[in-house]
């Protein structure tokens, strides 16, 4: 047991598909950890099954004052101010030096903001989102984007490095949760574009399971075409866990950014609204494969296995 690891003290704020992992590899390397979420039957039941020093708090203001290091996996830039500002919230339990870690996926001009006031009570803050989705997570595997200062990032880094196996210091606050959205934005543009190629190809008589072979090797690799097609797509189970809802906000952020620098983005503003499309059909709780669907609905394709007759 690491003597260093057992003096700092941790929260979690967040634990659903992705915060529960996390959480749960910081409490194996020692760290004392605390946990929070809005269920709190489920953060008490998960600082049970962890054992040891973890423990559960009912309000973030808790968590906070329990820890050195606060970190947060919320939907979005909004509930992590709630969660930091609002009633019993982290800002109202910080003790002067302590530090909010953000993994979550959120609005860089929101990060900002919350660093600001923060700083005003003598805490720091690391914007840290990640690439890597459940299975990431699970396996300590997790990408981090982090933007920050270089002593802030370094203060984290043991964390990052036992959440994940890459950390990738972009620039100043905000500088992680831009390339998040970015990140998203080129991801969901290739899901679209990639949809749009198989239906045709389906339409004129090519076997789609064969195609996504073809570019897995040759240039229209991606990891859409690696990992989505044959698992999501062919499989028909159009299950990824990762929300249309959360893709949709995180291309929005990024073409928010592109207009706030003054940056002609015509493919990524007609992908936002085609995307904007796609979630009012699926509803709410989608899965980003369901874009998929839209696509298949719209040209009345289907993406299956087996070749469709080509008329002569």
């Amino acid at each position: 047991m690491s003597t260093q690891n057992k003096r700092i003290s941790v929260g979690f704020v967040g634990l659903g598909i992705m915060g529960t992992p996390m959480a749960t590899h910081l409490h194996k390397a020692d760290y004392r950890v605390t946990v929070h979420d809005l269920n709190l039957d489920y953060s008490r039941q998960l600082a049970k099954r962890l054992g040891g020093e973890a423990a559960s708090a009912d309000t973030p203001r808790e968590v906070a004052e329990r820890s050195d290091v606060v970190i947060t996996m919320l939907p979005n830039g909004n509930v992590v101010q709630e969660v930091v500002f609002g009633e019993h919230g982290l800002a109202s339990g910080f003790k002067a030096g302590a530090m909010l870690l953000d993994t979550s996926s959120s609005e860089p001009w929101l990060t900002k903001e919350t660093a600001n006031r923060l700083a005003e009570q003598g805490v720091s803050m690391v914007d840290a989102p990640v690439s890597g989705a459940q299975w990431g997570a699970q396996e300590a595997k997790l990408v981090f984007m982090a933007g920050g200062s270089a002593a802030d990032i370094e203060r984290v880094r043991p964390l990052l490095d036992r959440m994940g196996n890459m950390v990738f210091h972009l620039g100043p606050l905000g500088s992680g949760h831009a390339m998040k959205c970015i990140n998203n934005l080129v991801t969901a543009i290739t899901l679209s574009g990639t949809a749009e190629g198989l239906v045709i190809g389906k339409a004129y008589g090519l076997d789609p399971a064969v195609m996504a072979d073809v570019m897995n090797a040759s240039c229209g690799m991606s990891w859409i075409s690696q990992t989505h097609i044959h698992s999501r797509i062919l499989s028909r189970t159009f299950d990824d866990p990762f929300k249309l809802e959360l893709m949709l906000k995180d291309i929005g952020i990024a073409t928010a950014l592109a207009r706030e620098t003054g940056v002609a983005a015509p493919v990524s503003g007609l992908g936002h609204q085609l995307w904007q499309a796609a979630s009012r059909s699926a509803g709410p709780g989608a899965s980003i494969s369901e874009l998929v669907r839209w696509v298949e609905n719209l040209s009345g394709v289907q993406i299956t296995k087996g070749k469709k007759p080509i008329d002569e």
